[in-house]
């Protein structure tokens, strides 16, 4: 993975990426990750499946935002915003954070500020599909 901000229907590494954030510097003592799988029931419905679409240019700018913005204000060195789009069964990954600091109260402040601020920001829809049809799931834009 060469960049830190990806969109991808492919799956993803997380080991991968974090020894990617880890590479930008000997200082990081606090590695913390989040990472969003896809679970089968939601709102008292059995999921079945779901896909996530995107506004590519839009989203990616977005998530590259994010990453900016947790840079200047919170007290890190680095992080990795990964998100799948496309269809991802149940139990798949779909996002990754990856949020690294000398100390960890920094690195999980900033991790939990991205996903927040990417589920109520990014142009990232998401469909799931239930036993009574598929629906869009309205969390962000």
């Amino acid at each position: 993975m060469s960049e830190l901000v990806t969109i991808q229907k492919e799956r993803f590494s997380v080991e991968e990426v974090i020894t990617r954030v880890k590479s930008a510097s000997k200082g990081i003592g606090a590695v913390v990750v989040f990472l969003g799988a896809a679970r089968d029931f939601s709102k008292g419905e059995v999921i079945t499946g779901l896909s996530f679409e995107h506004y590519p240019e839009m989203a990616e700018k977005k998530l590259k935002d994010i990453r900016s913005r947790a840079l200047d204000n919170f007290n890190i060195i680095e992080m990795a915003i990964v998100h799948r789009t496309g269809p991802i069964d149940i139990g798949e990954d779909i996002v990754l954070i990856v949020a690294a600091s000398a100390h960890r109260n920094d690195a999980f402040m900033a991790c939990e500020w991205a996903i927040t601020e990417l589920k109520r920001t990014a142009p990232i829809w998401k469909r799931e599909t239930t036993q009574k049809g598929e629906v869009w799931v309205s969390e962000n834009p």
